[in-house]
């Protein structure tokens, strides 16, 4: 996934109660636990499901470099759940979420204003319905880009349009992201 989708992932990590398992082994058996079995947990993995098993018994215990990294992904996409439902509901809800960004911002706006994008901070809270239209989204299997539209039409809202009370017939375009950066 690109910038803001991890960020937007990141964001509800944050709100787990318990770390995720830091041995291989454990990592592991929880996997196995989650896809219910050892040769659906080496499918998601890319690896054999007797590769799968050793790791399950202790039998190997430092996975490859790769390995480790697809390892900790597929564990930090299943832990905690409901924690993690909870967290998006209540952004969704009631809190919304606040970016923080620095991106190149453009604008389609009336004749005789600056238009030229330019490379802008921001850090701006969004009301729940932009939170919650960005986690559909992305459970949903949205695109970096389509994400990315909704994040420009929230900003666009909120900071440059004032909440409707200026530059009504203003647009938006959010390219070129350098970082950006989701709290809940």
């Amino acid at each position: 996934m690109g910038k803001l989708g991890d960020s937007l992932d990141k964001a509800v990590q944050g709100a787990f109660t318990r770390p995720i398992p830091k041995t291989a082994g454990a990592q592991m058996r929880y996997l196995v636990k989650q896809f219910k079995g050892t040769r659906a947990a080496a499918e998601a993995l890319g690896i054999s499901q007797r590769t799968v098993e050793r790791y399950v018994k202790n039998q190997i215990k430092k996975p490859r470099r790769e390995l480790a990294a697809r390892l900790e992904r597929e564990v930090t996409k299943r832990w905690q759940p409901q924690i993690r439902a909870k967290a998006k509901q209540q952004a969704a809800t009631t809190d919304g979420i606040v970016i923080d960004t620095r991106a190149r911002f453009g604008y389609t706006a009336a004749p005789g204003t600056t238009d030229d994008a330019r490379l802008r901070h921001l850090t701006q809270a969004l009301p729940p319905h932009y939170a919650a239209r960005l986690f559909e989204a992305q459970d949903q299997g949205a695109t970096e880009q389509q994400l990315r539209t909704i994040a420009a039409e929230g900003l666009q809202e909120i900071y440059f349009k004032d909440h409707g009370r200026r530059a009504q017939d203003l647009q938006v375009e959010f390219t070129d992201v350098d970082y950006i950066d989701i709290e809940l």
